[in-house]
């Protein structure tokens, strides 16, 4: 049973099996835009461990959940309103005695911010510590002109994508994504999302002027990322356009709303996304090894 937040007995985590995939489901509806990383994972493998491909533990009572969290490359926290803190001590107890296998812990504040404060004596300092992430979602069309020229990338446009996607991945997170395997890893997974049609850019003479990803998807929702325009490019509203581009694309063809987060101290990028008609219905938090 979950026990209050101010509760001295910590509630246990489990590792979720097949059987819970219907409670997962109910738990991650409460919420689709936050939790669409989660959902879309689950609608695409279920809930058997083998299938998930990492740990995915819950808090509840019974087949009940009021928490879930994904424990691969990034852990993922996600629990009701109410229930983050005391999921966090149980998340956090798993995640201490697993030892940390994971590059970021990202995901709604709520959920982030109280597993960071349990893990951060062991696992810190953290590299990085994005605490305030605005959580921003589309329901309707663009708000400005799309971008014509953007569109999917061709899978035979790979190794012109690859230094655009590599330039922004390094901006955004610090680190070159080239430092483990020597990029292979992340060039497959670029190489999926174009050939799933899910990585546009505007390409011209050879060069990308504007990319972006979709990376998550869900039935409900699907979540943009690695939003970047080319440094020559930047302060003509190529960004706005683009950003408009993928959003008509992606609720043509992918999910009815379009998410993103972004940090809070990119001002430019914030203002650009309202401009298209983003709104704020939330916020996540990020913290990186």
């Amino acid at each position: 049973m979950l026990r209050s937040p101010g509760s001295p007995t910590t509630p246990t985590a489990r590792v979720l099996d097949e059987g819970d995939e219907a409670a997962v489901h109910r738990l991650l509806a409460g919420d689709p835009v936050a939790a669409c990383v989660l959902a879309g994972r689950v609608e695409l493998t279920g809930t058997a461990p083998a299938a998930v491909g990492a740990p995915l533990w819950g808090v509840g009572s019974g087949r009940a959940l009021e928490a879930v969290c994904l424990a691969g490359a990034n852990l993922i926290p996600f629990a009701v309103p109410g229930a983050e803190r005391a999921a966090a001590a149980a998340f956090a107890d798993r995640a201490l005695r697993a030892g940390r296998r994971c590059s970021t812990i990202v995901g709604p504040t709520a959920s982030v911010a109280p597993l960071w404060e349990v893990l951060a004596p062991a696992w810190g300092p953290a590299r990085d510590l994005r605490p305030r992430q605005p959580l921003m979602a589309i329901e309707g069309p663009p708000a400005v002109v799309p971008e014509p020229r953007v569109r999917p990338v061709r899978p035979e446009e790979l190794d012109t994508l690859l230094p655009a996607a590599v330039a922004m991945f390094t901006e955004e997170i610090g680190v070159s994504p080239l430092r483990l395997d020597g990029g292979a890893g992340y060039r497959a997974r670029l190489a999926e999302l174009v050939r799933a049609g899910r990585a546009l850019a505007w390409i011209e003479d050879g060069r990308v002027v504007f990319k972006a990803e979709i990376g998550a998807v869900s039935r409900a929702a699907c979540q943009v990322q690695g939003v970047w325009v080319a440094p020559e490019h930047r302060g003509r509203g190529i960004g706005a356009a683009g950003t408009a581009a993928v959003v008509e694309h992606a609720r043509a063809h992918v999910a009815p709303v379009v998410s993103l987060y972004v940090n809070d101290y990119n001002a430019a990028a914030r203002a650009a996304y309202l401009r298209v008609g983003f709104r704020e219905v939330g916020q996540f938090s990020s913290v990186l090894f």
